[in-house]
């Protein structure tokens, strides 16, 4: 067909393929003259085509194309003032990438030409450069949204079911003997049998992947010959990252990312992605002009008032998207439902989503991002988890996310750290995250599944690195050991990194056991962090963004402990799903519960008697008992009637010394089964029993789960 250039439509925006031609839509409020550019190939100098979008229709510049389709490759050219005083920095002689493309067609090439003013000193952003940027600018690519979906659906499994493992799609898959060497890194490795079936034999319920939406490769990495690993650098919101397709077209990352997922759902697993919304590539005042700020700086930016030349910073990124205005609200709800009903994904986890909340300067939990997706029939559906800080005057607001969202739970982090560390006056916080964090969900009318309770995440220490390392060990970024947090809560039992020594690699097992278990049997949300469940190591790096190495992908050549572990793991998370008592629904209320005088939760100290409000103050206090009524639980079945459950004693001892622990005997001739015991890892569930009033000594440091097992009464 006769390639024609029509008036087009203003919506949907980005590039729509009908069929016959293509539709292209781009906003610029301050635009003067928008040219659409057809590249020939990603190795194309120049553009083979200007078409100048000569509609403008509510503020969007329109045309459509006939006689092209499915992988042609377009980019912009924007003209409007250069006058970064105001806020403005429109250069015509740079190619922009589509903030709405829906797959990239040639990722950034870095060259000076790619910035809209002449690099030199301090003030060198205040010229306009003349250079012209189309052999290097990133280019989008038209897709064919048709896929066969057939029988898929979103699994939308309540969030008290849910068991959540995060990962690096690529660290996951890139040495995994079982993916076929060619799919390893990509969509089609993660979909692979040998991927799903470590899941499957794990447990997990849902997968939460880093950053796959595409993402630039920093040039001061890349000059380090490093690389942006992690992947927290957005600069194409709907398009999936085509570094990790297995093939070089670049429509074929989107068919790709589709069988991944439809091969997860097809396993009983969500996919869940992490986002970054909260700031782009394109940095601060300094940065490169690829797309937002040459199509229209001062619409998409939080920019300072009174010197617009400058961007507010809440990121650490440069700049912040501003998302109190309404197009960058579009845009980003725009690419949430296109993420939802083209791509089938589960849920979203946002990253320093603090940032998405400010209104003005100050974090608002009821501010318009919040009001849109809480009224969206699709986006408030799906599965949304808050980062819930920024790096911004007052952006640690956890606890502080309207009813709808969950959250990253940092003080869970931090307090479990801490007990099994060892401080001093951790019991209480302790308790209060083994129960739900009711003190920071409870009073806005949230669950205890608004917590997502992590002990280790891809941002910190590995857990093996956790119990190996007292202070980081980031040397290999280049950054002489200064970037990465130095508030780790660590331990490293004696020796700074690998030893020979037994009895220190026995205590860090038995910690890393201690760890998972305590995530496991807490009310909430658990989430793994990927190769946990392996003993990864990343060599002590706790900030390891940079490194597409085996620093960061996971070595699956197992020996017996890293076995061990993994089957370790693999039965605390069957136990969990086979236990209601360990995902409520409701906080526990501490008293007696109807027909009964027994509490649905009670705490203990070692003697058995129930612990005081005074011995909670107490910084003595290394053990602790829970025991949970099963006759209490609050899950009900499909007909209404309410779940019972076995009652469970849960025992920790942080203490440097064994502590011999008085089993409750509320119930006569009760019995209680030994199912873990974290000194004693080859001890076979209910192997060992004992009743009521009689002891078990607990090892130092240690974790022990028991079962109320038929009473001699009734046996």
């Amino acid at each position: 067909m006769r390639r024609q250039a029509l008036t087009g439509d203003p919506y949907p925006l980005g590039a729509t393929w009908d069929g016959e031609g293509v539709n292209f839509a781009l906003f610029s409020e301050q635009a003067q003259r928008v040219e659409l550019c057809l590249f020939d190939s990603p190795e194309a100098t120049q553009e083979t085509e200007r078409i100048p979008l000569r509609e403008k229709t509510n503020l969007v510049w329109h045309v459509r194309v006939t006689g092209i389709g499915p992988g042609q490759l377009y980019g912009y050219r924007v003209q409007g003032p250069y006058d970064p005083a105001a806020g403005h920095r429109f250069n015509p002689h740079k190619v922009l990438l589509d903030p709405y493309a829906k797959a990239i067609g040639r990722a950034v090439q870095w060259g000076d030409e790619l910035f809209g003013y002449t690099i030199g000193d301090e003030d060198a952003d205040l010229s306009m450069d003349e250079r012209d940027s189309a052999a290097l600018a990133p280019l989008g690519a038209v897709v064919d949204d048709r896929f066969d979906w057939s029988g898929d659906r979103l699994l939308r499994r309540r969030w008290r079911e849910t068991i959540i493992y995060e990962t690096h799609l690529k660290g996951f898959t890139q040495r995994h003997p079982d993916v076929p060497e060619k799919q390893r890194g990509t969509y089609a490795g993660m979909a692979s049998e040998g991927a799903i079936a470590h899941l499957k034999r794990l447990g997990v319920t849902a997968v939460e992947l880093m950053p796959v939406h595409h993402f630039v490769q920093d040039r001061c990495l890349l000059s380090r010959h490093l690389s942006n690993y992690w992947g927290y650098n957005t600069l194409a919101f709907f398009a999936p990252e085509p570094r990790y397709a297995s093939t070089g077209s670049p429509v074929d990352a989107v068919r790709e990312f589709k069988q991944m997922v439809k091969a997860l759902h097809r396993a009983g697993i969500e996919v869940i992605l992490d986002v970054v919304y909260n700031h782009t590539a394109e940095g601060n005042q300094l940065g490169p002009t690829l797309s937002f700020r040459g199509i229209d700086n001062f619409a998409y930016y939080r920019l300072v008032a009174g010197d617009l030349r400058y961007y507010r910073d809440y990121t650490g990124c440069g700049n912040t998207l501003d998302v109190t205005t309404p197009q960058v609200l579009q845009l980003i709800m725009d690419s949430l439902r296109y993420w939802v009903l083209e791509m089938h994904v589960d849920g979203f986890r946002f990253d320093l989503a603090a940032a998405l909340a400010r209104e003005f300067h100050e974090v608002d939990r009821l501010g318009a991002f919040f009001d849109i997706i809480h009224q969206d029939p699709v986006i408030s559906q799906v599965k949304l988890i808050a980062e819930p800080w920024d790096l911004g005057e007052g952006g640690y607001q956890v606890g502080n996310f309207p009813v709808g969202w969950t959250e990253w739970n940092g003080r869970y982090r931090d307090d479990v750290r801490r007990f099994w560390k060892g401080d001093e006056g951790t019991v209480s916080e302790l308790a209060t995250r083994l129960c739900g964090s009711s003190d920071l969900y409870e009073s806005s009318g949230r669950r205890p599944s608004a917590s997502i309770n992590f002990v280790t995440a891809h941002d910190g220490f590995a857990l093996h690195d956790l119990l190996s390392y007292d202070h980081k060990h980031n040397e290999a970024n280049g950054e002489e050991n200064h970037d990465g947090s130095d508030d780790n809560h660590s331990w490293n039992h004696g020796v700074e990194g690998p030893t020979e020594d037994k009895a220190i690699i026995e205590l860090r097992e038995r910690q890393k056991r201690n760890f998972l278990a305590t995530l496991l049997f807490s009310q909430g949300v658990p989430m793994i962090c990927g190769g946990d469940e392996i003993g990864r190591t990343q060599q002590g790096n706790n900030n390891a963004y940079c490194q597409d190495n085996e620093i960061s992908w996971y070595d699956w050549n197992l020996d017996e402990r890293k076995r061990a572990l993994l089957d370790y793991t693999s039965q605390l998370i069957a136990f969990r799903r086979k236990h209601p008592n360990l995902r409520r629904h409701k906080y526990f209320q501490g008293r007696a519960i109807r027909g009964s005088e027994i509490k649905d939760v009670v705490w203990m100290r070692a003697d058995g008697v129930e612990m005081t409000d005074e011995e909670w103050a107490a910084g003595w206090h290394r053990a602790l008992g829970l025991r949970l009524n099963g006759d209490a639980t609050d899950i009900r079945d499909e007909r209404g009637q309410r779940v019972t459950d076995d009652t469970l004693l849960l025992l920790v001892n942080a203490h440097h010394e064994p502590i011999p622990f008085v089993l409750p005997a509320f119930v006569p001739d009760s019995r209680w089964a030994v199912v873990f015991d974290t000194n004693r890892p080859n001890l076979k569930p209910e192997q060992e029993t004992l009743a009521g009033q009689e002891s078990i000594t607990m090892e130092s440091r240690s974790l022990i789960m028991l079962r109320l097992a038929q009473t001699a009464a009734a046996s």
